[in-house]
């Protein structure tokens, strides 16, 4: 049976036959019969009947070029109509996303067509080529959920309903300690520091960029170095001088002399530390610690010292006058006045001579910071060089450098470092 498909191509075909053969046959139809009877022929001459030539030769088959366009115009499939996409987008609650980012891709292409869902969530991807396909959806606040098909000639390809579920967000949380929290282990490492394994160095940092103490944490230490046991050993060693030399004669000797010396001597130091590492400090946002440079031509680190004698580091990182150590010894001196014999106070003139002999004795401590008491404190390198890198400037470690209870008389000064 010829089906309706190759209908056309039998039709075409029988046209071009007949039109080869006809010529021919009306060619030997139009030629005259002889008159003429043929000649007997011998039982010889004679040839089978199967072995006589045919009347009419092979002829060549010839298919319009008509046929030949029509053949090549129509493929034996259906032609490939282009389809739709659609579907709906939710969460998980099930109300519909508006503005959600519908992408669609395929491997053969490098470009992809992007939509976004209407206010129902509602999605239509037109004029798309059949083939296999991949669906990207994604929402701000909701996982991203991929999807894939194969999209037919001419179909309208729904997708079931789409839910796509809240993302689990990872939150990168970095903890940075306030400038309160830096310096409180500034202090615990600065306490530590005790030259020789002895002698308090609490007013040293090694640290340049140390952070800023609160007013509560330059109480603290002045309160720490006050009530450090080898602080009252030193008080008392200074007072045994003073009393074999019968200092301040106005004491008298024995043990009430020695107690009054011994008085004085932890008063110079705690009202000069109290007036010019904290309260002043405090006030005035200045750092009473000195800061130990370590770099530079010796030259540049000698004038750095004496230099920092009278100036200092304030809260904001800048250097400025020590208004605090250099009043906090004026204060003293005047102060002490007050428990000092008669014979030995001079008003005026001994108040602003013993703030001179502070400062001169706090370049001279400078210097020694300098160059020689990091060498005598043990500790120091070995756990600067354990802290990561990150952690050096956040953790300081002692502070200094001005000796306001040096202020006060010459022999009568608490030797803290």
């Amino acid at each position: 049976m010829v089906t309706g498909r190759h209908a056309n191509w039998v039709i075409w075909l029988s046209i071009g036959v007949i039109s080869s053969v006809s010529p021919v046959l009306a060619q030997d139809s139009s030629r005259p019969s002889s008159a003429v009877s043929p000649a007997p022929v011998s039982p010889a001459q004679a040839r089978p009947l199967e072995a006589a030539e045919p009347a009419v030769q092979s002829l060549p088959l010839q298919i319009p070029p008509s046929l030949i366009a029509w053949s090549l115009d129509t493929p034996d499939s259906a032609q490939q109509i282009s389809g739709r996409i659609t579907g709906t987008v939710f969460d998980q609650s099930g109300a519909a996303v508006a503005g959600a980012r519908v992408r669609l891709t395929r491997s053969a292409q490098s470009q992809a067509l992007e939509v976004l869902t209407d206010d129902g969530g509602n999605f239509s991807l037109t004029n798309i080529a059949p083939g296999p396909f991949q669906l990207e959806i994604s929402s701000r606040g909701l996982a991203p959920q991929t999807l894939s098909g194969n999209l037919h000639s001419g179909d309208i390809y729904t997708i079931p309903k789409i839910t796509l579920a809240v993302a689990s967000e990872l939150t990168e949380m970095r903890v940075t300690p306030s400038t309160t929290e830096v310096a409180h282990d500034q202090v615990k490492e600065q306490e530590k520091q005790r030259a020789l394994g002895l002698i308090p160095n609490f007013y040293v940092s090694y640290i340049p960029d140390a952070a800023p103490l609160s007013s509560k944490q330059k109480f603290e230490l002045a309160w720490k170095m006050l009530i450090d046991p080898v602080n009252f050993g030193l008080t008392g060693a200074i007072a045994g001088v003073q009393q074999a030399q019968n200092n301040f004669a106005g004491y008298g000797q024995g043990a009430q002399g020695y107690a009054k010396r011994y008085g004085a001597v932890y008063a110079d130091g705690a009202t000069g530390t109290l007036i010019g590492s904290a309260i002043l400090p405090s006030l005035l946002k200045q750092d009473p610690r000195y800061f130990y440079k370590g770099t530079g031509s010796v030259r540049s680190r000698v004038l750095y010292a004496i230099a920092s004698s009278v100036m200092c580091k304030g809260d904001n990182g800048h250097r400025q006058v020590n208004y605090s150590a250099i009043l906090g010894g004026l204060a003293a001196g005047g102060i002490s006045n007050l428990y000092y014999p008669a014979s030995d106070r001079d008003g005026v003139s001994l108040t602003f001579e013993n703030a001179l002999i502070g400062i001169g004795t706090s370049a001279a401590t400078n210097l020694l910071q300098e160059f020689l008491i990091r060498k005598l404190t043990p500790g120091i390198s070995s756990r600067l060089a354990s802290r990561p890198q990150s952690d050096i400037g956040e953790i300081s470690t002692a502070p200094g450098g001005q000796e306001p209870d040096r202020l006060s008389v010459p022999a009568g000064t608490a030797a803290s470092w």
